[in-house]
């Protein structure tokens, strides 16, 4: 586990590079254009939405729990946003007050944490009332049954893989978790297998 773990953060960014040239990237830059104020990021990575925060965020906060991302993210805070915090936490722990944070960022982290519940209720804890969820997530297949059945059959191998859900109903869990959608499109991960494309990305807020 510990290998994998250490080659996956090894290569991730070269991994992503395409998915990140022919779409990804622009969705990061549409959906970080609402964070401003107090910004939390969770599940930080590699640092792949440093660069895109814009100057209308006053203090950004990042965590990330696997210590190899955590190498990296270090380093890309230091060359690119040095004034960033960055924390050794987990999305079902963070370890932060109450009411802390105007904007808490989630891409592509709520496919893999152990608890998404515990995960999404710990980002509305952290947020002042009214504050803004900003999500880009891989998520099961809403409009197509086939597909999504395919996601439920293959979803041992991307655990095996990358270590996440390819088959989680995420804006539902959103909802349920007593957030309410402001905006939430649909789309597809570039260069990403079949089973993994169906993405979505949106804001809600807190209440």
């Amino acid at each position: 586990m510990g290998l994998r773990k250490r080659f996956f953060a090894a290569t991730y960014d070269r991994q992503m590079a395409k998915a990140e040239r022919d779409g990804l990237g622009a969705v990061r830059e549409r959906l970080l254009a609402a964070a401003k104020g107090d910004v939390l990021e969770i599940g930080a990575g590699t640092g792949s939405n440093l660069a895109r925060y814009g100057d209308a965020v006053t203090s950004l906060t990042v965590t990330e729990p696997d210590p190899h991302m955590l190498r990296r993210l270090e380093q890309k805070v230091g060359e690119q946003r040095p004034a960033t915090t960055v924390v050794d936490a987990t999305a079902e722990n963070l370890p932060f007050p109450d009411d802390r944070f105007d904007v808490v960022v989630s891409t592509l982290v709520l496919c893999g944490v152990d608890d998404q519940a515990k995960a999404l209720a710990e980002a509305q804890r952290v947020l002042r009332p009214g504050g803004r969820l900003l999500f880009m997530e891989h998520v099961r297949a809403m409009d197509d049954d086939k597909r999504a059945r395919s996601q439920d059959r293959m979803n041992w191998l991307n655990r095996a893989v990358v270590g996440c859900d390819c088959n989680r109903d995420t804006a539902a869990a959103i909802r349920a978790s007593g957030f309410s959608l402001e905006s939430l499109e649909h789309g597809t991960m570039p260069h990403a297998p079949k089973f993994v494309q169906p993405m979505i990305h949106g804001r809600a807020t807190a209440p």
